[in-house]
């Protein structure tokens, strides 16, 4: 199987930008600042309603300083970015504060529990002249971003079906506030399959999502959904995820099937959890690579490395004046998708994204820009 170099990656940022950061939990350590260190960006503070971890994670990724509260690290005139790190409904509050500060943000998604919170925290960025990320991180590991490369060259003809299919066992006790809530496989963990294919393929003309629980879990929310995306023409989607998988076969797997050829890849960090192994990607082109399938090999992993290109998007958007690609308006996209998912599910029909719209207004709010 003959192996070639696709273009996935972007150049880092140049400038030593400030970056603080609300919240030392699980993701920090494990995530956000092994990618910041590896990508020698400048992490200037911390700071953590629990002091002691704060100090803590500080002491083991050497950040200079630790802030006894949120108003010291806005006050502070080193900071010109704050990656925040905290559960949905805290996010709004540290926003509001935040933009008046003038601090460009990195914020998790989804950007808030309802939607409508979400449009507020896009406008109150905008209103203030700051721009804000949304850490969508799935779309720069190296499966998707090279999926991306292979259909931006045209290599698989016109795609016509998508699927990505999750069958884990995932320990939601590693985050004691999501085995509480309500909502739980779309919004915290399909979100980011959702999104992947919204970036790759734009945002769908309908979803139509059933979800369900497995009859032993403690978890409140869903546990498993099967979605379908449908767009004009030919493309569908299929999305179907299992966290329930408590046997010895767990898998994660994309295949994109075109008019001129096919992608198979799998996702290495679900096979084991947080730690992973690469990513797998093979195609087959009947244009370019006739008889025989062609294979990538990758060196980086989810995680740590594609939590490295959303801070870096941010920070090259400030430097050269635009918009992220991660934007705090795209990512209302796919919200509006996971929104739709939860509709759909609840009266059983297939539900149009421009549906789901801010409660003030007479038109969606959102315009998809990736098709």
């Amino acid at each position: 199987m003959e192996s070639i170099k696709l273009n996935y990656k972007t150049g880092l940022a140049k400038g030593k930008h400030g970056i603080a950061i609300i919240g030392a939990g699980a993701i920090t350590n494990a995530a956000h600042l092994p990618a910041y260190k590896k990508a020698g960006f400048n992490v200037v503070g911390i700071y953590d309603i629990n002091s002691p971890s704060a100090h803590s994670t500080a002491m083991k990724f050497s950040i200079p300083k630790v802030y006894e509260s949120l108003d010291d690290l806005l006050a502070d005139a080193d900071v010109s970015v704050v990656d925040i790190a905290v559960p949905p409904w805290f996010q709004h509050d540290i926003v509001e504060k935040a933009v008046k500060a003038k601090k460009h943000l990195l914020c998790q998604k989804p950007l808030s529990d309802t939607f409508e919170e979400s449009v507020k925290i896009v406008e109150m960025a905008k209103e203030h002249g700051v721009k804000l990320a949304a850490n969508l991180q799935m779309r720069y590991e190296p499966l998707i971003a090279g999926a991306k490369d292979l259909l931006n060259r045209g290599w698989i003809g016109d795609p016509i079906y998508g699927e990505i299919t999750v069958s884990i066992k995932t320990y939601w006790e590693a985050w004691p506030w999501l085995v509480q809530s309500p909502i739980l496989d779309l919004m915290y963990h399909s979100i980011h399959y959702f999104d992947s294919f919204r970036y790759l393929f734009g945002l769908p003309e309908t979803i139509y999502t059933t979800v369900a629980k497995h009859p032993a879990q403690l978890e409140q929310g869903e546990s498993r959904n099967i979605s379908i995306l449908e767009y004009p023409g030919n493309l569908r989607l299929l999305v179907t995820v299992n966290h329930n998988n408590e046997l010895s076969d767990p898998y994660a797997k994309l295949r994109i099937e075109g008019t001129e050829g096919v992608i198979n890849g799998t996702f290495g960090l679900m096979y084991d959890y947080p730690h992973g192994r690469p990513d797998t990607l093979e195609f087959y082109s009947k244009k370019y690579y006739p008889d025989q399938w062609i294979s990538q090999k990758f060196d980086e992993t989810w995680i740590p490395d594609a939590f490295i290109y959303t801070m870096n998007e941010l920070l090259l958007s400030i430097e050269e004046g635009r918009e992220p690609q991660n934007s705090g308006k795209d990512v209302l996209g796919t919200l509006q998708l996971v929104h739709s998912g939860y509709l759909s599910s609840k009266e059983k029909r297939p539900v149009s994204p421009s549906e789901i719209i801010s409660l003030n207004e007479k038109e969606p709010i959102f315009h998809d820009d990736n098709k």
